[in-house]
């Protein structure tokens, strides 16, 4: 077991003019080698406790036998064939167990593609095309929200609210309109919980209104913001008013779940916490927890029959949608977690994480703690009473991240939460089935990081 406090150092790349283009070229990464449950080995045989899920994306562990298996199986039937041309079984029982993850019986037509960006620009499409179908030509525009992320395509950038994350392709992508984010501890309308009268829900019926309702498509929103600002988690009357807005106008409401579904946050989509059901909700990472590349787009029966009914087609595809092997790899992944109780699983751990992690805000640099499920973040700042957030240059969130992979813990941290370039957070998301001894080596360890930073920003 990993002690808490000792350093790991970070392996070199693996040879000296490697071909791969690293998301930060120049950095050293290790060479992972195997994995198993929520650890990680090296190539030196050093292990890390996967406290992130990787990017919130192994639900039911690394190295669970039947979803190799069932890799295997499927390769041996057939490996690939085209969604314009064939259909397999594995898609369709993957289709039959991604619609089981909603309660709403209407919510039942699944669109396969390979990941979150594509399953965001294909339910903007879908909700176009929807409406051209109906003979409501002029609705076009798609609502989003500040401190958002959707992707990393230009029209998911678009309609994303990160700052730091747009900026540098600023000139690429649309202009779309955006509404405040529903952040109650950085409210943006200086309410508090209490005196909250839910102008963060408002403010979308004040720009369908600015837009013209006759022109709005759709809103979209993650029910539980998570990379961007580190699992903000509204109040119970938000959800239930945003689906209020949205049928008085006619709007239709696209859930990003891509972080939040598949049971991440105690439930089998996080919308259901507050018995509302969106039109469209995007899925990917969980959703094949990381074993084969599946984003998929749970849409209402009656978009579905407004395409079928109308042209005929939905003109949109990509080459590995519902492909063989990514849908059985689904398949068997959807399954254990049915079978294992991982949902109900991840409700219970995730009480027990989050009061693991209470403690951290007596930490000097820690401003907030809050979670759903198995989905939580720690928010850092300079100042506790102020909420001021440090600047972008003290690099916080990065330095508490990387102070806790040198002590062989896996996090993920952000940035640019308070204001879109300012703002640290950090992810904890471990798979649904770490154990109560393993949450609490994963928060002593973590505590040891934080204080740490603390100490070398002299706090």
């Amino acid at each position: 077991m990993v002690a808490v406090g000792k350093q790991i150092e970070i392996d070199p790349l693996p040879a000296v003019g490697s071909n791969m283009f690293y998301r930060h070229p120049g950095r050293a990464y290790p060479v992972a080698e195997r994995a198993r449950g929520v650890w990680i080995w090296d190539r030196d045989g050093k292990r890390y406790l996967d406290g992130s899920s990787g990017a919130c994306v192994v639900s039911i562990g690394h190295g669970v036998a039947e979803v190799r298996l069932a890799v295997l199986d499927q390769m041996e039937r057939i490996s690939f064939a085209h969604g314009s041309q064939f259909t397999t079984e594995a898609c369709e029982e993957m289709a039959r167990r991604v619609a089981a993850l909603s309660s709403d019986p209407e919510l039942d037509r699944v669109y396969f593609v390979s990941g979150g960006s594509e399953a965001v620009e294909t339910a903007v499409k879908l909700a176009r095309q929807y409406w051209r179908e109906r003979g409501e030509r002029d609705r076009y525009k798609v609502i989003s929200r500040w401190t958002a992320y959707h992707g990393n395509t230009a029209g998911a950038l678009a309609l994303g609210g990160h700052t730091g994350r747009r900026g540098p392709f600023q000139p690429l992508i649309m202009h779309t309109a955006h509404i405040e984010p529903c952040y109650c501890y950085r409210c943006p309308f200086g309410r508090q919980p209490r005196r909250c009268r839910l102008e963060c829900a408002d403010a979308l019926e004040q720009t369908i209104h600015h837009e013209g309702p006759e022109s709005v498509a759709a809103f979209i929103a993650e029910p539980v913001v998570g990379a961007t600002a580190g699992v903000l988690v509204p109040p119970p009357r938000y959800w239930p008013r945003i689906r209020e807005i949205c049928d008085r106008h006619g709007v239709l409401l696209i859930a990003d779940e891509v972080m939040t579904g598949a049971g991440r946050t105690g439930k089998r989509l996080a919308l259901e916490h507050w018995g509302v059901h969106a039109d469209l909700v995007v899925l990917a990472k969980g959703l094949a927890s990381g074993y084969a590349p599946v984003g998929a787009v749970l849409t209402r029966r009656e978009i579905h029959d407004a395409i079928r009914d109308g042209s005929g087609a939905f003109v949109h595809g990509h080459t590995y949608g519902q492909h063989p092997v990514s849908t059985a790899a689904g398949v068997a992944v959807l399954k254990y977690i049915e079978d294992h109780g991982l949902v109900e699983r991840s409700a219970r751990l995730g009480r027990v994480l989050r009061k693991r992690l209470e403690p951290l805000r007596d930490l000097p640099i820690v401003g907030d703690v809050r979670s759903l499920g198995l989905f939580a973040g720690i928010e850092f700042v300079a100042d506790p009473e102020t909420r001021a957030p440090f600047g972008p240059d003290a690099r916080v969130a990065q330095r508490v991240g990387r102070a806790a992979f040198d002590r062989g813990l896996v996090t993920y941290p952000g940035s640019g939460g308070a204001d879109g370039l300012r703002g640290d957070h950090l992810l904890v998301c471990p798979p649904f089935v770490i154990t109560e001894d393993e949450i609490d080596l994963l928060v002593d360890v973590l505590a040891d990081a934080v204080r740490a930073v603390a100490r070398d920003l002299g706090r």
